[in-house]
């Protein structure tokens, strides 16, 4: 049985599965479903069809799935969802805002590590693996990819993809996609400083894996007097090319389809 603080209001229609806390003081609205093992500390707040996986954490004052922070949505629109894998720590005053589409939904994987202060933004996608530092802010419609590190008070700009296993550098604001495995600090625009060389060892990158993804990096962004976008498909077009080297150029060539290096934006409505 869940175990339940009196205090806690919980909506009649709410699913808790066994093996849930709830601590004093939570609000649970309905349609909420909770998955085995999650713990909800004091104050937290989960609202109306949030689905929850298993062995979660949330700490105390977290705020999850009120209505996202849009002008234009008006009160009675109805929204869409937001959903949570497994393993997820999500500590004080965390924000994550629901899909404001209706039939569509922001999604957190599992295994990720959200810090104090944290806020995702509506229809984001954060895969698995993230550790997203106090503070960072991360506007709607962007997908944080797996195993990336963004560091204190970072700013990610709407419709943004940050590639996986990427670092970002504290106070760092990103307002356009980065390739996997790169480290990126400064903003408007930030700058590639080098290879997440423990990213790629988080990763499980064999050291030949690690050795091709450093030379495709000397080749894209070493000084040259080619533009980066040609270098990628120089790149691209070679045989036998590593997967994650790639899946480099893949992000480098997908970005440049939009004006602002923004490949996601070119779906907005």
């Amino acid at each position: 049985m869940a175990k339940i603080h009196p205090s806690a209001v919980i909506h009649k229609s709410a699913n808790l599965d066994d093996r849930v806390t709830v601590g004093p003081n939570c609000v649970i609205q309905s349609g909420v479903s909770i998955g085995s093992g999650t713990i909800l500390d004091a104050n937290v707040v989960i609202a109306k069809d949030v689905r929850i996986g298993r062995g979660n954490h949330f700490f105390a004052n977290s705020v999850i799935g009120a209505r996202p922070q849009v002008l234009s949505l008006k009160s009675e629109a109805e929204i869409g969802g937001l959903v949570f894998g497994d393993d997820n720590i999500i500590r004080e005053q965390v924000t994550i805002h629901p899909s404001i589409n209706q039939d569509e939904q922001t999604k957190i994987g599992s295994g990720n590590f959200l810090m104090i202060g944290a806020h995702i933004g509506h229809d984001c996608i954060i895969e698995d693996k993230t550790i997203i530092s106090n503070y960072v802010q991360i506007s709607g419609h962007c997908r944080i990819e797996t195993g990336v590190w963004l560091s204190g008070m970072v700013a990610i700009h709407q419709f943004v993809t940050v590639g996986k296993w990427c670092y970002a550098a504290g106070l760092t604001g990103i307002n356009r996609d980065i390739p996997p495995f790169l480290i990126v600090s400064g903003h408007y625009p930030p700058k590639v400083r080098g290879v997440n060389k423990r990213g790629m060892k988080r990763a499980g990158l064999t050291e030949l894996q690690q050795q091709r993804v450093m030379e495709a990096y000397k080749k894209l962004y070493r000084r040259s007097e080619q533009p980066l976008l040609d270098r990628a498909r120089d790149l691209a077009g070679q045989e036998g090319l590593d997967d994650n080297v790639h899946t480099m150029v893949e992000a480098i060539i997908r970005s440049s389809q939009h004006r602002f290096g923004r490949y996601l934006e070119q779906f907005r409505d």
